[in-house]
């Protein structure tokens, strides 16, 4: 009776996974370079020092028509050198500006109140943002700028993860792997998840859904933001894999980093559909009982467990070879035995306590 019941669960597993696949890959239109919007890059940056120089040296090198884009970093109350170390590369660059959240826009103070600063201070068609330990291709604001047809009100852009060691290389795969999730799920028309160090969206989209003043406060702004967006059910919100707006952002360093970061997901993941909720109990399921098949040894057992594999193998091989990204066995065998260790913990975790500790800021 096991090995049927796993062989059904691994079953749905795949076809979802095929189905996020096939979502994921879709193509769209693009608009001509010389046609191409003018854009604003807002980056909220909370005690940085560390990462926020290589963050904006890359936004300093980012192609895009000339006198239409512009980079505003928001200085999130921070308590170390964030804010001088901005000032003093900036002074020469016209099209960056540096402020101050001098105005409580979002409901709480946070990422969505400085996001919400940035935005009131820019004067871009599109928004994109970023996140100060990211790291950005040249060719960033210019491909996702690109989809903005007509119809579309969001583009979603993939991030990796700068890894030289296991470590890193599971997180890497791990932020792959989720975001080939969100887009094929996005891409089918049903945000069930998205990430805010690489998207994009319009003005008049934010303008009509009233900004983040309107949006009740999330630990999740970015996807809050898509699904508010979602909900006008006038335009598209699209998340194509494009290599050339691929982001590499900074690893965390430590067990308990990562703790917080995928709590902080879960809580927000509170706020998703039915689809969504489909997913994870999906996921949740099929890697329970990936666990409880170590007590029943079997043939049978081995296969359905060989079958779950090279779905995940599968999955992430496709989305980092159109990348331009390879994978380390080592990376995928540590990525295995994360993600099925915190997929059953995660839903137990959250559903005991919804306390979020990020950044220094406790919600």
């Amino acid at each position: 009776m096991f090995e049927l019941i796993f062989l059904i669960i691994v079953s749905a597993y795949f076809i979802q996974t095929a189905l996020f696949m096939i979502g994921a890959y879709k193509r769209y239109d693009k608009i001509p370079y010389d046609k191409l919007p003018t854009a604003s890059v807002i980056v909220a940056a909370r005690n940085e020092e560390d990462n926020i120089l290589e963050c904006v040296a890359s936004l300093s090198e980012l192609e895009y028509p000339e006198g239409k884009l512009e980079v505003i970093i928001v200085d999130d109350d921070s308590t170390d050198k964030t804010y001088s170390i901005v000032r003093d590369f900036i002074k020469d660059k016209n099209n960056f500006k540096l402020i101050k959240p001098n105005e409580r826009i979002a409901e709480k103070p946070g990422k969505a109140n400085a996001l919400a600063n940035g935005i009131k201070n820019s004067t871009g068609e599109i928004i994109l943002t970023t996140d100060a330990d990211c790291i950005v291709p040249k060719t960033w604001a210019a491909t996702l700028a690109s989809y903005f047809k007509d119809d579309v009100a969001f583009v979603g852009g993939f991030t990796t993860q700068k890894n030289s060691k296991t470590f890193e290389g599971m997180q890497a795969l791990d932020f792959v792997y989720l975001l080939t999730v969100a887009a094929g799920t996005i891409n089918y028309g049903i945000p069930v998840s998205c990430i805010g160090n690489n998207m994009s969206f319009t003005r008049k989209a934010y303008d009509e859904i009233g900004g983040y003043a309107a949006i009740p406060f999330s630990v999740t702004e970015d996807l809050a933001l898509i699904q508010k967006i979602h909900a006008l059910k006038k335009y598209k919100t699209i998340y194509p894999l494009d290599k050339d707006a691929l982001v590499i952002s900074k690893p965390l360093d430590s067990v308990k980093s990562i703790y917080r970061q995928k709590k902080r997901w879960g809580v927000g993941g509170l706020k998703t559909d039915f689809a969504g909720f489909l997913i994870m109990a999906t996921g949740f399921l099929t890697n329970l009982f990936t666990i409880l098949s170590l007590f029943f040894y079997s043939p049978v057992i081995l296969e359905i467990l060989f079958f779950k594999l090279i779905s995940d193998y599968l999955l992430l091989y496709s989305s980092n070879k159109k990348l331009g990204l390879s994978i380390k066995l080592s990376d995928y065998a540590a990525f295995e035995i994360y993600y099925t260790i915190y997929v059953i913990i995660l839903p137990i975790v959250v559903a005991v306590t919804r306390k979020v500790d990020w950044k220094g800021r406790k919600y």
